[in-house]
C-alpha cells in the first residue's frame, strides 16, 4: 500500500485534529517530494493578524514527514520515527494560502539502509520551505529526524 495524499489526509484527521481543524493539508507527495498547505483564517491566528507559527510548525513537520513515513512503509520493517530538534526562521508574515515544500526525501534512503544494517539508530535533518500564494517565502523549517530499526 502506497502513501497518497487522501490517506495521509484521512490519518492527519483522525491522528492528528488539531492540524486538521487548523486546515493543514496534504496536497502532493511523490517518492522524494511533498507539498503541505495550509490556508490562513480565524482559527489558526496570532494577535498580529497572521498564521501562528505552532500552525506553520505543523505544516511544516508534515512534509518532512510524510516521506519518512513513506520510505519506512516503503521498506517493509518495523522502524520508529521522531523528531529530535528542529529550527525555525520566519522571514514574513504568512496570510493567505501558505505551501510547504519539502524536497528532501532522498535523505531517507541511506539512514533506513544504516539503521537496518547496524541496528542503530540514525540522525538526519529535513528542510520545508513555506511560500505563500504570491511566490515569497514566509519560513523555512528545519527538522532532525531520528529513525531505529525496532
Amino acid at each position: 500500500m502506497t502513501l497518497n495524499k487522501g490517506k495521509l489526509n484521512k490519518f492527519l484527521m483522525l491522528k492528528l485534529p488539531s492540524a486538521w481543524l487548523c486546515g493543514v493539508r496534504v496536497d502532493e507527495i511523490e517518492e522524494n517530494t511533498c507539498k503541505v498547505t495550509v490556508k490562513h483564517k480565524w482559527i489558526n491566528q496570532n494577535p498580529f493578524k497572521s498564521m501562528y507559527f505552532a500552525v506553520q510548525a505543523m505544516a511544516a513537520e508534515l512534509s518532512t514527514g510524510a516521506l519518512v513515513m513513506g520510505k519506512i512503509q516503503k521498506s517493509n520493517t518495523k522502524i520508529s520515527m521522531l523528531v529530535a530538534q528542529n529550527r525555525a526562521q520566519f522571514t514574513k508574515k504568512a496570510t493567505g494560502k501558505i505551501s510547504f515544500y519539502c524536497y528532501d526525501g532522498h535523505l531517507i534512503d541511506e539512514a533506513i539502509e544504516k539503521t537496518l544494517t547496524t541496528g542503530e539508530g540514525q540522525t538526519f535533518w529535513m528542510k520545508s520551505t513555506g511560500i505563500n500564494d504570491t511566490g515569497q517565502q514566509v519560513a523555512i523549517f528545519e527538522f532532525e529526524w531520528t529513525i531505529k530499526a525496532k
